[in-house]
């Protein structure tokens, strides 16, 4: 027969099979495997884009640019060619004068494109408004605080240099918060088209330059080698991620969370697929000895039945494609009040990753039996002995493990831990076949030790009975149970211990304030001032400025790998400080905390000892962030030439931290020990919750402390908890779609072995049991099978979490000793209640039917 005439009645014997169960729960399996799949991908694809596009209001733009000289004509043509829409702005320091009233000011000039992204939230004289723009020509938005200081009006001139602006707002909240923390003057915002008229920006001037730039995801991507020239030049390159470690961290997190919620619907098809196919292998068999009866040869039974599952696959795989687009759309419209971000509209990769998904999870499971159906001989049709799988039925196996390592790869985004999980899996598959053989002969073992003569008992050992003679399918079922159970609890536990880590991240009384600048002789009448008003504050950190002028003896830029010559630490002064503890939320990772020195009479002196001419005679030891480290290729050992109030201080690495940048408290990137910093100019920082009730008092401190700079970050944390909230729910989202396509693995495992427990019913209606038996019996199998899985998924999903939040997620592991109760209950429970229901219509069979299903065709 020709291709054609292959083809042609591959497409009849599909349309015939699907009268077929097991062609019908296949195709149901795969079109929901597909759907969960396809669902998840566009999840994935639009919540990440549109949690990273808000997430990078915070910033201002995808991407930002600073140096203190403007951007060339070159550059910015470079960038809008790639797709990108630019934005200036211009930092500076200017002294703010109202009348007689005098302070100085961060000026921050914008330009008719600002904001990128969000909103500002200004007040007018009669009403706060939100406002999509900067301020007009002429006009000035100012800091409140700065209102404070120089006892500013709405509608108030102020003097900016040499021009003079209306103030015409007070700022509540800005667009962006791409300032940070790096600028402690109060704000005053205007238009860059004022700045000529200032006469501030001259040669010379400390004036920092911002290119904002927003575009797609695709011209990001295009412009990554020039960013990495930039950076090479010293150029200041800023992202998300680097910007705000409290809002990279999470985002980190939510990315490997819904990678791994897609690793694990991508695993529950496969399961599902699998139990639907084996019943389609075995009935195939049969049709393929017959067809070789009639004569056909090896390779036309191999293009038949490669006919029939592609057709089976792809329109499944539509089917499967449309209900996905059509579920996320539905979703979305339930949301809406829920995720007020806009969402880009969805791609075209999750469609084509769901049909990949479809064929891929279809050829895996049926190529070898294609491979079979290939060796079937014409007298199966008089011995039904099953051949075994020839040798090169495990060459497909390989292949389709790699298609679906292809997969794991594209649903996570990582190739090592695709490979490691395709690897692991594999292994993990063998040992699991042996601990579930063991764990079903125990389960088994204990039910057949019950003594009692109640039907319960009775039922309870019929049922352990039936599932010993089919030990092989049992234990089959039982794997599919346990990788359900564990993906679907895995999910769950992980889903919990993110909420609990983001709750204790931003817990209520995260401190909303920053003051900075607290001189020494100040220190304990503001900690006094203080502590009666406030219910969380950090420690008074001693602060001093220092510049990183050599590395190991070599200038810094040539002695750190090329792609950190223009880290921002190497560009201007850090933040010293010294403590003799480790600092509350900083944790020691390699070395040792220094200790003080003593003199020969046994008292504590300074690392540097008085104060004289000579050289220093041997190097500081400091304590430095291992991010940092990392960045600049250092580690314990090597030493650093700081550049403080005109000296020069050498110092050694002796010990790496790792921080808590999640906290809103201050920290060091380099801390040194006492003794040392003291006899330079420093000031005090700390951090404090000021609540709302006691808001009055920032304004008493501002009278008292004039000196004092008040930060208040109210706005940044109002942002930061905003994209965790969306977070959360687009996990908790994920999370229900995961749990429907494990559902969906329970019914194409149940469903497919339908029919051998229709034939079980129909000789023990023969043998004489009635109804209530047979249900009862059933009812404690499929209890048995629920148990022995939960118990298994329960040690799984310890053993993968655990792994996983050491490996992706940084959290600590921990035991969740309510899962080893639950798990099994609640999956004898659920396995008890789907196995059931499924076999109520063959409880009412009469025996003759339910014998015939196990052949039927």
């Amino acid at each position: 027969m020709s291709q054609q005439q292959n083809a042609r009645l591959a497409w009849r014997s599909l349309k015939r099979d699907l009268r077929a169960a097991d062609v019908r729960a296949l195709f149901v399996a795969l079109a929901l495997a597909v759907a969960a799949s396809t669902m998840i991908a566009f999840f994935l694809d639009r919540l990440e884009r549109g949690l990273e596009r808000q997430a990078s209001q915070l910033l201002g733009g995808d991407v930002v640019l600073e140096q203190r000289d403007p951007f060339s004509p070159e550059l910015r043509r470079a960038l809008e060619d790639a797709g990108f829409t630019l934005s200036d702005q211009v930092d500076l320091v200017s002294m703010i004068r109202r009348g007689e009233q005098f302070q100085p000011a961060s000026v921050k000039a914008v330009d008719d494109v600002y904001p990128h992204y969000g909103v500002s939230r200004v007040a007018r004289k009669a009403s706060t408004e939100e406002i999509a723009s900067g301020p007009p020509r002429g006009e000035a938005w100012a800091d409140p605080r700065l209102a404070q200081l120089i006892d500013l009006e709405i509608g108030d001139s102020v003097q900016v240099g040499q021009a003079e602006l209306t103030v015409s707002g007070f700022i509540e909240r800005e667009a962006d918060q791409s300032a940070g923390f790096g600028s402690f003057n109060p704000r005053l915002m205007v238009h860059t088209d004022d700045l000529a008229a200032t006469g501030l920006v001259q040669e010379g001037s400390r004036v920092e330059f911002e290119l904002l730039a927003a575009g797609p995801p695709e011209a990001l991507d295009r412009v990554q080698p020039l960013l990495a020239e930039l950076r090479q030049r010293g150029v200041e390159v800023r992202d998300i991620r680097q910007d705000r470690p409290q809002l990279g961290n999470a985002l980190e997190r939510a990315e490997s969370y819904l990678g791994i919620a897609g690793l694990a619907a991508v695993l529950l098809a496969g399961v599902a697929v699998a139990m639907s196919t084996r019943r389609y292998v075995e009935r195939h068999l049969d049709t393929a000895a017959l067809l070789r009866c009639f004569g056909a040869s090896q390779q036309q039974l191999v293009e038949i039945f490669a006919w029939q599952l592609l057709g089976l696959a792809l329109v499944a795989a539509l089917v499967g494609a449309l209900l996905g687009l059509a579920g996320q759309a539905a979703l979305l419209a339930l949301l809406v009040n829920f995720l007020p971000m806009t969402l880009p509209p969805p791609g075209v990769m999750p469609l084509f990753l769901g049909v990949l998904t479809a064929l891929a999870v279809l050829v895996g499971f049926a190529g070898p039996t294609l491979l079979r159906i290939k060796r079937v001989s014409a007298l199966k049709v008089l011995r039904r002995e099953l051949d075994p799988i020839p040798p090169a039925a495990w060459l497909v196996v390989s292949v389709a493990a790699l298609v679906f390592g292809g997969l794991l790869w594209l649903y996570s985004g990582s190739l090592p831990l695709a490979l490691a999980l395709l690897v692991g899996g594999a292994v993990l598959l063998a040992l699991l076949w042996g601990l579930s053989a063991l764990l079903l002969n125990g389960v088994l073992a204990i039910v057949q030790r019950l003594r009692g003569q109640s039907e319960w008992s009775q039922a309870l050992r019929l049922g352990g009975r039936q599932l010993a003679r089919r030990r092989q399918a049992g234990l089959g079922q039982l794997l599919a149970f346990s990788v359900t159970f564990f993906a679907m609890a895995m999910m769950v536990l992980v889903r919990g211990d993110l909420l609990t880590a983001w709750q204790a991240q931003l817990p209520e009384n995260t401190p909303n304030y920053f003051a900075i600048n607290i001189q020494p002789g100040e220190r304990d009448a503001f900690e006094a001032a203080v502590d009666p008003h406030v219910e969380e504050k950090s420690t008074l950190y001693p602060m001093v400025r220092g510049r990183i002028t050599a590395i190991n003896g070599a200038d810094p830029r040539e002695a750190v790998p090329a792609e950190a010559r223009g880290d921002n630490a190497l560009r201007r002064e850090l933040n010293l400080t010294w403590q003799s503890e480790v600092p509350e939320g900083n944790k020691v990772v390699a070395g040792e905390w220094f200790d003080a020195e003593t003199d020969g009479a046994g008292q504590t002196s300074g690392w540097m000892g008085e104060v004289d001419a000579t050289p220093q005679a041997r190097p500081v030891p400091i304590s430095m962030e291992d991010g940092l480290a990392e960045r600049l290729g250092l580690s314990l050992g090597d030493t650093l030439t700081f550049s403080v109030g005109g000296d020069n201080i050498t110092a050694a690495i002796t010990s790496l931290r790792s921080l808590n940048w999640d906290s809103f408290k201050p920290n060091f990137y380099v801390i040194f020990p006492p003794g040392v910093l003291e006899s330079f100019a420093h000031s005090y920082i700390t951090a404090f919750y000021l609540p709302d009730d006691a808001q009055g008092v920032n304004r008493e401190l501002v009278r008292e402390f004039p000196g004092v700079t008040l930060l208040n970050v109210d706005a940044i944390l109002g942002q930061v908890r905003d994209v965790l909230t969306q977070v959360t729910r687009a996990i908790e989202l994920i999370l229900a779609l995961v749990l429907l396509a494990g559902i969906s693995v329970l019914y194409a495992a149940l469903t497919a072995s339908r029919p051998v427990r229709a034939h079980e019913s129909g000789l023990l209606r023969v043998f004489g049991a009635g109804n209530r038996m047979i249900s009862r019996i059933q009812g404690a199998e499929y209890a048995l099978l629920g148990f022995a899985s939960g118990l298994m998924g329960a040690a799984l999903a310890e053993i993968a979490t655990g792994a996983l939040y050491v490996t992706v997620l940084d959290l600590a592991p921990r035991l969740h000793f309510g899962l080893w109760t639950l798990l099994p209950l609640g999956g004898a429970l659920l396995i008890g209640v789907i196995g059931h229901a499924l076999s109520h219509s063959l409880r009412r069979q009469a025996p003759a039917a339910s014998l015939g299903l196990l052949g039927e065709a």
